[in-house]
């Protein structure tokens, strides 16, 4: 994946469950999941706006680009 999501560690720099995120953000855990393990296909920038703000973060700080293209037809 040509974007790397790093969620989990700024969790635990908030000292922040993935669940209380889901409560303020309003997703649920099993998107949440599917976020942080980096197999999600997009996001709403409203959502991505909601954790940067509760998580008082930069999208920069979620969120890498890793340098490569990461093509349509990528085999798992």
């Amino acid at each position: 994946m040509a974007i790397k999501v790093y969620l989990e560690d700024i969790l635990k720099k908030r000292g922040m469950t993935s669940k209380q995120l889901c409560s303020l953000v309003g997703i649920t855990e099993a998107n949440l999941s599917i976020l942080r393990s980096g197999k999600a296909k997009g996001i709403r920038f409203r959502t991505v706006n909601k954790i940067c703000y509760y998580l008082r973060c930069d999208v920069g700080d979620i969120l890498k680009f890793d340098g490569n293209l990461e093509e349509d037809n990528e085999t798992k």
